[in-house]
C-alpha cells in the first residue's frame, strides 16, 4: 500500500502537534537524541560478535550502525537549517540503561546486551514499520516513522504559515554534506529548504522501515552486493532471525526465502547485560577499562557536537575515535566478569573536566 503523505490527510491537531518554530527545533533535538539512543545498543551487539564466526551478522549490524550515524547527521542538518543548535555532549544523552527512547513509547526499553535473540527482538521493535494509515505522533510515538511524520507535518504547516525563508533561516555553512561513513547506501543531504528537508526525512524513514512502508527494500543498492537491492533495517534483522536473505519477489508477508544467513550464537561474547561502572570497585581493571571507554565515547560526542555547530570538517576526526572505541569495547568483551560472563562498555557520561 503506498505511503499516505501527510499533506493528503485531513489534518487534526494534537497536543504534540508542531505549530511553532520553537516546537520544531525542540522536536528536531529530540530526533538527534533518538538517533543517538540507538547507537549504544547496536555497538554492544556488534562488538560482542566474533567476526570470524559471524561475518553475516557483523555486516548487518555494522551497516545499520553506520546508517544510524548518517541519520544522526541528517537530524542535525535539519535542526541547523531551521536555526537551531544541535546538542550532544551532555549527560542527558547517556541515561542509565535500560532506557526508553526520548519521548517514545514507554513500553520499549533499550538495553545493552550481546547479540542474540534478546537483542534481535529489541532491534525489531525499534525499527518496526508504522502500520498503514498510522497517525503522526510528535510525543510518546509508537514508531519512529510516526515521529518523523509529525516533524514533516510541522515543516509543511510552518512553511505554509510563515514562508519557507522564515523557517529555513539557519546558516548553510553549518550543514554536514560528507563524513566518515563508508559501507552504506545512506545519503548525506545538506538541508537548505523544504524539498531537501523532506528528502532527508524520507532517507531516515525508508532506511529503517522500507520504501512506502509496504516493501522490504529501502530504495538503495546494496553496497556489499551490487546485484541486490538494499533491505531496510527492520528486514535486515528479520533476515538474521530467520536465517535467510530476502530476494526479489519477497514481501513482508512472505518473509525471506533466499539464500541462507549463518548465525553462530556460540561465536558471541557473553557480555553481562546493562553493566555499570559501579558494579566494580574503583581502581579495578574492569572499572578502569570501562571508565576509559566512557571518556573516549564522550570525546566522540564532543567531536560530533563541534562538527554540527560550525565545524563540519571535524567529522573526520571522529573516525579515529570510533576505531579507539572499537578496540576498547572488544577488549572489555573478552575480559571475564564472573558467572561465565564477560565485561562490557557501560556508556556513562563523563564530564569534560574528567576526561583528561
Amino acid at each position: 500500500m503506498p505511503r499516505q503523505e501527510p499533506s493528503d490527510v485531513t489534518e487534526t491537531r494534537s497536543p504534540a502537534a508542531i505549530t511553532t518554530l520553537e516546537s520544531l527545533r525542540e522536536h528536531l533535538q529530540w530526533a538527534i537524541e533518538l538517533e543517538h539512543a540507538t547507537l549504544p545498543p547496536y555497538l554492544c551487539a556488534l562488538y560482542s560478535l566474533d567476526p570470524t564466526r559471524n561475518p553475516d551478522a557483523v555486516q548487518v549490524v555494522s551497516s545499520v550502525f553506520v546508517e544510524e550515524m548518517v541519520h544522526l547527521a541528517l537530524a542535525a542538518n535539519l535542526l541547523n537549517a531551521v536555526g537551531g543548535r544541535p546538542r550532544l555532549d551532555m549527560p542527558e544523552m547517556l541515561p542509565r540503561h535500560p532506557r526508553r527512547l526520548p519521548h517514545g513509547d514507554r513500553s520499549l526499553e533499550m538495553s545493552l546486551v550481546p547479540f542474540g535473540p534478546r537483542a534481535l527482538e529489541m532491534f525489531l521493535r525499534l525499527e518496526r514499520p508504522a502500520r498503514p494509515g498510522a497517525p503522526a505522533e510528535g510525543d510518546d510515538y509508537e514508531t519512529i516513522g510516526q515521529f518523523y511524520d509529525a516533524i514533516e507535518r510541522g515543516l509543511r504547516h510552518l512553511c505554509a504559515e510563515l514562508g519557507e525563508a522564515a523557517v529555513f533561516c539557519g546558516d548553510p555553512a553549518r550543514q554536514a554534506a560528507a563524513g566518515p561513513f563508508a559501507h552504506t547506501g545512506a545519503k548525506m543531504t545538506a538541508v537548505t529548504g523544504l524539498d531537501s528537508a523532506l528528502a532527508a526525512l524520507k532517507e531516515i524513514v525508508e532506511q529503517g522501515e522500507g520504501a512506502s512502508r509496504g516493501e522490504v527494500w529501502d530504495g538503495d543498492a546494496d553496497v556489499f552486493h551490487s546485484e541486490r537491492d538494499e533491505v531496510a533495517h527492520y528486514f535486515r534483522f528479520q533476515e538474521l532471525k530467520a536465517g535467510r536473505r530476502y530476494r526479489r519477489g519477497d514481501t513482508p508477508r512472505s518473509g525471506p526465502t533466499g539464500e541462507a544467513v549463518v548465525v553462530d550464537l556460540e561465536g558471541v561474547y557473553p557480555m553481562r547485560p546493562d553493566p555499570r561502572m559501579a558494579d566494580h570497585p574503583v581502581g579495578s581493571p574492569i572499572r578502569t577499562a570501562q571508565e576509559q571507554f566512557n571518556k573516549t565515547y564522550c570525546v566522540l560526542l564532543n567531536q560530533l557536537e563541534e562538527a554540527f555547530n560550525g565545524s563540519p570538517k571535524t567529522l573526520g576526526a571522529a573516525t579515529g575515535t570510533m576505531y579507539a572505541l572499537k578496540a576498547q569495547a572488544q577488549s572489555l568483551m573478552q575480559t571475564p566478569d564472573g558467572d561465565d560472563m564477560s565485561a562490557g562498555p557501560t556508556f556513562e557520561y563523563i564530564a569534560p573536566e574528567l576526561r583528561g
